[in-house]
């Protein structure tokens, strides 16, 4: 069936739900009410055009809208992706207009930018039914509250009413109806990363396709390496996590997926771990709903009170931290990894992000901003919740006066030093005992490494740097 202006039907609006199947919105669109279904995603102008103009995440979600479109092609002659490229308050009413559609349904975003569009869309839509669904996490929202009908703000207390309340019906796969799927003209075909003002990234060397990729990597993660997530997912320098955090972030696979296929193996201490970290992320989602502040501010407010240190040399401090030279092998090493690759293990985002707050003395801020821009699996939650944990401003039971050493963290997790010396090659002629903690070696152990020269000296020395930022968080008390 073909269709199109008058026709009377559903658009779909693809967001953060880059997928076919288990897919809240299509679901509902394809399962209810008659007419045709068309599917939609629009490059908005309003996020991307503040991007650097190579950004692996645009070439991702094109991948993986390829990815949808070869299938849809697949499917029946016709069948595709409508997409367009634009401010997507003003993309979605027009579409909705021209196709003659009279219901429109995405996944809610609680982003406070998403929610701002997503009203506006609406308010452009005046007699069109609007449907909002849920995705993006297992429980969102109010559906999981105190006893006393508050949202959670410290996390072993949410994963307990989580684990309490939850239910096959969470779970189970929401699969669409695909034979509801419709043809168009308007389905032109997918635009080229040029067309969209972008310019071709190292993408590859790092995460390749859409769904049908993410789900093989899910597959293989399962297969070989859940098992072992307990123990090995603290040490960078071994491929213990699972890597789906940007098919988590794009939707190339569902939420409510992997978290079956962690409560499936649910006697797996590994598996239990795993799902612990899902539980995050949907607790991350809930304290952004409810306190949509974090996202430039403290959750905690007394923490405004903080006096970050300031100024030309706190400028200068922030440039090595981005750049990987502060002189701690660890913490460079994870940010070398981050601005390479635009990934950095999950340890080492907590490490990194210390160092930044609490040894660098600077605004957590910066670094979240930071972040933002490098990580391809950015999502807004769970970096300014990490960073919140970081700084110990936002949902975290341990006390302000909690300050990672960089020097132990390194001993601890890449004892053996494989990380430092894979991001960091320059270090290969020292000892290995040398590699945590470089300046305190002695001569011989250095190999004619040139501290200052071929490697920085440390920029802060971390005693004194503890006992400065006891006194600036003091003001707390």
């Amino acid at each position: 069936m073909i269709a199109g202006s008058g026709s009377g039907g559903t658009l779909v609006w693809l967001r953060r739900d880059l997928r076919l199947s288990d897919h809240a919105a299509l679901h509902a669109a394809t399962r209810e009410g008659a007419g045709p279904v068309w599917l939609a995603f629009v490059f908005d102008s309003a996020i991307l055009d503040a991007l650097p103009r190579q950004d692996r995440r645009v070439e991702l979600i094109l991948e993986a809208l390829q990815d949808i479109e070869r299938r849809l092609r697949e499917r029946a002659p016709g069948l595709g992706l409508i997409v367009r490229h634009g401010d997507a308050a003003q993309q979605l009413p027009r579409l909705v207009r021209e196709l003659g559609a009279t219901r429109l349904v995405f996944a809610h975003d609680d982003d406070p930018y998403a929610l701002r569009r997503d009203a506006a869309v609406r308010q452009a839509l005046p007699g069109v039914r609007v449907d909002s669904v849920q995705d993006v996490t297992v429980f969102e929202r109010r559906q999981l509250l105190t006893g006393a009908g508050k949202p959670y703000t410290v996390f072993t207390p949410y994963k307990n009413a989580w684990l309490k309340a939850l239910q096959d019906a969470q779970l189970a796969p929401l699969e669409p109806d695909l034979e509801r799927l419709t043809a168009t003209p308007l389905a032109t075909g997918l635009p080229r990363l040029g067309e969209v003002g972008f310019e071709p990234t190292d993408l590859h060397a790092f995460w390749r396709g859409g769904e049908s990729t993410a789900r093989q990597h899910l597959q293989r993660f399962v297969a070989q390496r859940l098992h072992g997530y307990r123990s090995q997912r603290d040490l960078p320098a071994l491929p213990g996590t699972s890597g789906l955090s940007p098919a988590l972030r794009f939707g190339l696979l569902a939420v409510r997926e992997l978290a079956r296929a962690a409560c499936e193996r649910g006697a797996s201490e590994g598996a239990q771990t795993w799902l612990s970290e899902l539980i995050w992320r949907d607790f991350y989602h809930q304290v952004l709903h409810h306190h949509p502040g974090v996202v430039d501010g403290p959750l905690k407010q007394e923490y405004a009170r903080i006096r970050w240190f300031e100024g030309p040399e706190a400028d200068a401090l922030f440039a090595a931290w981005c750049e990987g030279r502060t002189g701690y092998p660890l913490v460079d090493a994870g940010m070398r990894q981050l601005r390479q690759t635009g990934f950095m293990h999950n340890r080492l985002r907590m490490l990194t992000a210390s160092f930044l707050c609490k040894d660098l003395g600077l605004d957590w801020r910066r670094g979240e901003a930071w972040f933002a821009e490098q990580l391809l699996d950015f999502d807004l939650a769970s970096n300014s919740g990490g960073w919140q944990w970081a700084a110990s401003c936002g949902c975290d039971a341990q006390p302000w006066f909690r300050i990672f050493n960089p020097v132990t963290q390194s001993q601890k997790f890449d004892a053996q030093a494989q990380f430092i010396l894979r991001w960091l090659p320059e270090l290969a002629p020292l000892d290995r005992a040398a590699l945590h903690a470089p300046w305190l070696a002695a001569p011989l152990q250095l190999g004619g490494l040139r501290l200052g020269v071929d490697y920085p000296r440390p920029v802060v020395d971390h005693a004194l740097a503890r006992q400065q930022t006891l006194a600036r968080y003091a003001v707390i008390k």
